[in-house]
């Protein structure tokens, strides 16, 4: 059977952007083979044939995920998935970032893991969740935090798709990319929600630090690193072991 390609193959073999190829797809002007939702393959000689027979010429356009600014809830869903990528809306601009590093994901789950283990005991009834997992604020803003929690009080914002709504934590690690998105362009996003408590991980220099609203701003409440004890004042008897959360093997 014949190898099925990406889109960004299928765009190398053309000589054209993925943006193009993902344009086409929707349009349904080139064959392709849905997996998933929003993932897609082709087959080299259909595609090829279908160009020929068709007499069909692909050209190189401002497709709707390259506008500026605008981006809906409703523009984020006719995106399709790219190898290697994640998408966001923020404030309508539509921000797209390599996909996270081991590192990355490494700390993530031993975050989430003894996020979980306190969870458990404090709210049984509560839900954690990591990305990839859509947190839907407004028609504007449409983010993937990397861990986030909804509380058994909140549950009603649950949908089978997507959280929609204001939740009780978020977590994002910051990757060398997005240092400043998480620090000030996530943060006024998630601020102005009014979340409670927004925690920013760095990765590269072994913090974590936890912000709580406060009169409608966030206040740094904890903070630490390997080595120090993390003691939240709105989460009683947490114990993170944050050696453990930055570990880095040698390789």
């Amino acid at each position: 059977m014949e190898k099925l390609l990406t889109a960004q193959e299928l765009a190398e073999m053309l000589n054209l952007s993925v943006d193009t190829i993902w344009r086409y797809t929707q349009q349904k002007k080139i064959p392709f083979i849905k997996l998933e939702e929003k993932e897609y393959r082709y087959e080299k000689e259909v595609v090829l044939s279908a160009l020929t027979t068709e007499n069909i010429i692909l050209k190189e356009d401002h497709p709707l995920y390259s506008k500026q600014g605008g981006y809906t809830y409703e523009d984020y869903l006719q995106i399709p998935e790219e190898p290697g990528y994640r998408f966001e809306i923020l404030e309508g601009i539509l921000v797209k970032e390599p996909s996270p590093s081991v590192h990355h994901q490494r700390v993530t789950s031993v975050l989430y893991y003894q996020l979980k283990t306190y969870l458990a005991d404090s709210d049984p009834e509560g839900e954690l969740f990591f990305a990839p997992l859509d947190l839907t604020l407004s028609t504007g803003n449409v983010l993937q935090p990397d861990i986030l929690f909804v509380s058994s009080t909140r549950r009603e914002i649950m949908r089978q798709e997507r959280i929609d709504g204001v939740c009780d934590l978020v977590v994002e690690v910051m990757s060398p990319t997005n240092r400043r998105k998480d620090r000030l362009r996530k943060m006024e996003i998630y601020r102005k929600a009014r979340i409670p408590h927004y925690w920013i991980v760095d990765p590269e220099e072994n913090t974590l630090e936890a912000f709580m609203l406060n009169g409608g701003n966030y206040t740094l409440v904890a903070a630490g690193g390997p080595g120090d004890e993390f003691i939240h004042p709105e989460f009683a008897g947490m114990n993170l072991d944050l050696n453990r959360v930055f570990y880095k093997p040698v390789f």
